[in-house]
């Protein structure tokens, strides 16, 4: 065989695979979708919740965050003395 051959054949065998790739590829695109389908059509669409109107969250002041902070602080310290 000399180098023309080779390369002819090597050129077959590369389109051969990268068909192959294609096809497979294309026979799991089908199937995804089909699959997709089929599991919308027999399972139903989650019903939304209306949105429960619940009043906002109190709104912290400064003092009582950093009061939060202090008092986790001195717990923390408290339990992990040395």
């Amino acid at each position: 065989m000399n180098s023309s051959e080779l390369i002819q054949e090597g050129l077959s065998l590369m389109a051969f695979g990268m068909g192959f790739v294609f096809v497979f590829l294309m026979i799991l695109v089908f199937a995804m979708t089909g699959m997709s389908r089929l599991v919308m059509r027999f399972v139903p669409a989650p019903v939304k919740e209306e949105a429960s109107r619940q009043a906002p969250p109190p709104v912290r002041s400064e003092d009582d965050v950093m009061a939060a902070i202090s008092m986790a602080v001195h717990r923390y310290r408290q339990r992990h003395r040395r």
